[in-house]
């Protein structure tokens, strides 16, 4: 299968440690956007963050970023990229594998036992690795060609700086109004 739609899911601190918000692109294998979305500010009451203790932000992830998200796109995609770990839990709840890329500076997860390097078109960055849920760890050498496909002339880890920066400039037209 040949890559022709990825879409970047990641999450955005808001300053303070007040709340989240997440934010998914589609883009084309060049990493043009064709869609944008993202969530409300998500902002646990005190009760909630005792009562959910250290899996709060896996449920925040997951439940009120990833499903809701990946579940408005009117895109369909090929494959689901993310920079955190704990977004791999998404896996259990759609089709659409996610796959966390990742470099050097960042750590393997806990939350899978194997990865694999792809190549890199930004090699001044340093070595590109990917990883996926522990259920779909048998499918990384296959996930690793149809991704080489598009890390040969494509920096996989740029799209999220955009989408950090695109989020903030949405919570802050939010705040202004």
């Amino acid at each position: 299968m040949e890559i022709g739609k990825i879409a970047f899911l990641e999450t955005y601190d808001i300053e303070n440690e007040t709340g989240i918000m997440g934010v998914v692109m589609v883009t084309d294998t060049d990493t043009k956007p064709l869609e944008f979305r993202v969530t409300a500010p998500i902002k646990p009451s005190n009760f909630q963050k005792i009562l959910y203790g250290s899996v709060l932000k896996e449920h925040i992830s997951v439940e009120l970023v990833a499903v809701p998200l990946l579940g408005a796109i009117k895109e369909e995609v090929d494959i689901i990229f993310v920079r955190d770990p704990l977004f791999l839990g998404a896996n259990n709840k759609q089709q659409t594998r996610v796959v966390r890329v990742f470099n050097d500076n960042d750590k393997a997860s806990k939350i899978a036992t194997k990865a694999e390097e792809i190549k890199n078109f930004n090699a001044e960055a340093g070595k590109v690795y990917i990883e996926t849920s522990k259920k779909f760890e048998d499918e990384l050498p296959q996930l690793k060609d149809m991704i080489n496909g598009v890390a040969e002339s494509r920096d996989l880890i740029e799209p999220f700086e955009r989408l950090k920066l695109a989020c903030e400039q949405v919570y802050q037209k939010r705040t202004r109004e």
